[in-house]
């Protein structure tokens, strides 16, 4: 019997069309890169580079190779940004006012 302690987490990871949460079980003391690591997430989907990209804990961004997981959580992947929110909506507000001016 091992000495190490565990505790029971989750590894999410989400497109459009196709989510999957795999839960497991790391040892105490594991970073939420490692976990997402250990999980076997890339096996679904291949196209996540876990090491450049950004994650969060139940929403909230964390530093992924620091950040120590607990009993519970559930590491989030995010995928990068198409374009940015910023641009997106100067780019509504303006399509608004010209449609606003013809008519």
């Amino acid at each position: 019997m091992s000495d190490v302690e565990t505790i029971e987490v989750e590894v999410a990871y989400a497109l459009p069309d196709k989510q999957q949460i795999i839960a497991l079980e790391i040892a105490e003391g594991t970073t939420a890169l490692e976990a997402a690591h250990q999980s076997g997430i890339t096996t679904t989907f291949p196209d996540v580079n876990l090491d450049a990209s950004k994650m969060g804990v139940w929403g909230k961004a964390v530093k992924p190779a620091s950040y120590v997981m607990r009993a519970g959580e559930r590491v989030e992947i995010y995928r990068p940004l198409i374009i940015d929110p910023k641009e997106s909506r100067k780019e509504r507000a303006a399509k608004a006012k010209a449609a606003k001016k013809e008519g």
